[in-house]
């Protein structure tokens, strides 16, 4: 079946429309073809269906990265961990991560992203049970590594596989929920890991079953992913007109599907023909080395990951009950207050997806790194004011750790995800992610093995001093090279990014 070519010309918004779908009619005229509002429907109720299963790749990713913080003692201590060694396990998670991310962007290309990240359900299950079986020091390590090779494709794969999903009007809000699941995976691994140590805190190989629960959302994720479609956008791009047609009709009303896919079919066709006007090797490193434009949008990205990385958000995540020790807690106490934090970032990933469709992407990192770099100074002061054994220091402490976390997940992690989802071309896209989170992986694995020993050389004075120093930069970075991508389609962030305008608004509130 040949669906019929979207109109060019923007429709009228029925009356009573929000200004929210107005900008959104606009935005689609940006685009090169106005497509037809979003409507209610059971498709609205499909879509949400597939975003949820897939996000459970984002809740593994959160509960694997987060259990250690309990973990790690108890493992230490019947394992005979060393502080160097202890670096070596929390950190072999992040350094898999990095090589899976690199890869896993790659692999989706060639076989699909719903393939890719059934295989990664495949791989988070074997990982979870080779940490909860071995025997030392060295089969941890390869589980780890296991883990973090699952962890590191999820946070490639599912962002790009919910971005090409997505109607560009909720896009935000839609890849966003994978980062609301990154947090409520940390807080379910807090959680569990305090109310297992509260039961079975005497058993020998305790930190055993804190591991072990990341198998039953693996599992889930396995049996859901075997029922949702695949990306129409990679459909397209592999010739599968028909079946990405068949998809869109299934998550969007039937005249938006027809006029999408149109819209994308062009862009896709439209790319082709450059591609074999282009030299050899076009889908490569060696087309992004040749090309300025894509040479900008990937350092772009890789900023947008790495700032994101050296705010120190994942030291609190693996660190956060050592933190609280050396800040006055007792070992159980700071266990159990390493749950607040948590709590506190889901309550502000939830006020993120709220915002993503009403705040610029520019204005929420701007704030983000604003607000974080002011939590660090603070952090940093309490610690140099605050003497140790003084009954406020902890409590201090405690609230300004929450209140770092809160700014990081209201305004920074739901938008780094996003943002880095929108800012790629489509035939870069899982490409030019996969490269910008490897290295954002790879800056977290050099926390995550260096953060013990800086802890102990520096203090919190010093390592968050170095964080509130980085987060300055971060603040010229954004503003000064982060193009706006809220309120328009992917294939019109690719025309913006293409010609090397620097967009700072939205098309709603630049008013076309």
């Amino acid at each position: 079946m040949t669906a019929p070519a979207a109109k060019n010309s923007s429709p009228t918004p029925a009356g009573g429309g929000s200004s929210r779908a107005d900008g959104a009619a606009r935005a689609g005229g940006a685009a090169g073809g106005a497509l037809p509002p979003l409507t209610p429907g059971p498709y609205r109720r499909r879509l949400g269906t597939v975003a949820f299963v897939a996000t459970l790749g984002g809740l593994l990713f959160g509960y694997d990265t987060g259990v250690i913080n309990g973990a790690l003692r108890p493992m230490s201590a019947e394992l005979g961990l060393t502080a160097v060694t202890e670096g070596v396990v929390t950190s072999s998670l992040l350094f898999g991560a990095a090589v899976g991310a690199v890869f896993s962007g790659r692999v989706s290309d060639a076989v699909g992203r719903r393939t890719t990240i059934i295989a990664l359900s495949v791989l988070f299950f074997v990982g979870a049970l080779v940490c909860v079986l071995s025997p030392g020091f060295a089969v941890l390590v390869v589980g780890r590594v296991l883990l973090g090779l699952a962890v590191g494709g999820a946070s490639t794969v599912v962002p790009v596989f919910l971005a090409e999903l997505a109607p560009f009007e909720i896009r935000g809000s839609l890849s966003g929920r994978n980062e609301l699941m990154v947090v409520i995976g940390q807080l379910a691994a807090f959680t569990v890991n305090a109310v297992i140590a509260a039961i079975w805190g005497e058993h020998e190989g305790v930190w055993r079953y804190m591991l072990a629960v990341a198998a039953l959302p693996a599992a889930a994720l396995f049996i859901g992913m075997m029922r949702v479609p695949e990306s129409p956008r990679w459909l397209v791009a592999k010739g599968r007109d028909e079946r990405a047609l068949d998809v869109l009709g299934r998550i969007r009303s039937p005249e938006r599907a027809r006029a999408e896919f149109e819209e994308i079919r062009r862009a896709v066709h439209t790319e082709h023909a450059r591609v074999r006007g282009e030299a050899r090797g076009a889908g490569g490193l060696g087309a992004v080395l040749r090309t300025r434009w894509l040479v900008r949008i990937v350092l772009v990205g890789i900023g947008v990951g790495v700032f994101q990385q050296l705010t120190g958000i994942n030291s609190i995540m693996y660190y956060g009950q050592a933190i609280l020790i050396d800040s006055g807690f007792q070992e159980n106490a700071a266990l159990i207050a390493t749950i607040a934090p948590g709590v506190i970032g889901v309550i502000g990933a939830l006020v993120a997806l709220r915002m993503m469709e009403r705040v610029d992407r520019r204005t929420m990192m701007l704030i983000g790194y604003s607000l974080t770099t002011l939590c660090h100074v603070l952090i940093t002061a309490t610690s140099l004011l605050l003497p140790e054994g003084s009954p406020a220091r902890p409590v201090v402490m405690l609230i300004l750790i929450a209140a770092f976390v809160g700014s990081m997940q209201t305004f920074l992690n739901i938008t780094t995800w996003v943002v880095l989802s929108e800012i790629f071309p489509m035939r870069f896209r899982a490409f030019g992610m996969g490269i910008a989170v490897f290295l954002h992986w790879t800056t977290n694995a050099l926390l995550g093995l260096t953060f013990p020993s800086v802890l102990e050389a520096v203090g919190l004075t010093g390592a968050f001093g170095g964080f509130a120093v980085v987060g300055v930069l971060a603040v010229l970075f954004i503003h000064r090279f982060l193009p706006e991508t809220r309120g328009r389609s992917l294939e019109d962030i690719e025309a913006v990014v293409r010609s090397g305008r620097r967009t700072s608004q939205s098309p709603a509130r630049a008013g076309g």
